[in-house]
C-alpha cells in the first residue's frame, strides 16, 4: 500500500494550506498520528539548529536544539492529556547522512520527552518497496492522510491529502507494523549516533 500512495487521487495543497488542514484535523483528536520518513536529507530553512548545522557550527546546533526542550516537554504533555500518541518510524541508511545525525539528535530529545520514535533500518522495508522508495506519509488517526510533498533539493512545499478510509486504514497498518519491528530509538542513538564526530556541513 504505501508505496502505491503516488497513485491514489488526493487534494493537492501548498505549505501553508497544509499546516493549516492539518492542525484543523488534529485539534480534538484522539489515538494515534503516525508519521513515516524515508528520505535520508531533508533542507528546513528557517529551523535555527538547520541553519547551524549547515553553516558548520555543530556546537550551536545542539544547542539550539536542546533550548526547545520546554516546549516539547509541555507538547508531550498536551497530547497526553488530550489522548492522542504520535508514534513515527524512521528508516535509516548506513553511513548517515550529515543531516540525517543532525535529525537523530533533534529526534532523541522527542523520544527523551514522550514521543514515540523507532529507527527501522533500510533494508527492513524493502520487502515493502516494490515499485519505489516508500514515499513521507503522515496519518491523522483514522481521519486523514497527508503525502508530505518536496522540492527537487528536499525543501518542503505541502502536501497530497487523501480521504479515503481504506487507504487511511491501510496505510496506518503498515507504518505500524514497522514500528513494531523497530528499534527504539534511544537504544539506536546510544549504539550508533552518540560517539559520531561532527557531521560535515
Amino acid at each position: 500500500m504505501l508505496d502505491g500512495i503516488v497513485d491514489v487521487p488526493g487534494d493537492l495543497l501548498d505549505h501553508g494550506a497544509y499546516h493549516k488542514d492539518f492542525a484543523e484535523h488534529a485539534e480534538d483528536l484522539r489515538g494515534v498520528i503516525w508519521k513515516l520518513e524515508r528520505s535520508q536529507t531533508f533542507r528546513e530553512p528557517g529551523d535555527t539548529s538547520w541553519e547551524a548545522f549547515r553553516s558548520g557550527d555543530w556546537d550551536r546546533a545542539l544547542t539550539l536544539l536542546e533550548a526547545d526542550r520546554e516546549a516539547v516537554r509541555a507538547e508531550a504533555r498536551d497530547n497526553e492529556r488530550k489522548g492522542l500518541r504520535v508514534q513515527r518510524v524512521r528508516v535509516v541508511e548506513q553511513p548517515v547522512t550529515p543531516y540525517l545525525q543532525w535529525e537523530l539528535n533533534a529526534l532523541r530529545m522527542l523520544a527523551e520527552e514522550g514521543f514515540g520514535l523507532r529507527i527501522v533500518k533500510a533494508a527492513r522495508c524493502r520487502f515493502l518497496e516494490t515499485r519505489g522508495r516508500l514515499p513521507e506519509i503522515v496519518v491523522l488517526g483514522d481521519r486523514v492522510l497527508y503525502e508530505v510533498r518536496y522540492l527537487p533539493d528536499w525543501t518542503p512545499c505541502g502536501a497530497r491529502r487523501i480521504d479515503r478510509p481504506d487507504v487511511i486504514s491501510a496505510a496506518a497498518a503498515e507504518i505500524a507494523g514497522l514500528y513494531e519491528a523497530g528499534e527504539p530509538l534511544l537504544s539506536f542513538f546510544d549504539r550508533e549516533i552518540a560517539r559520531l564526530p561532527a557531521p560535515a556541513a
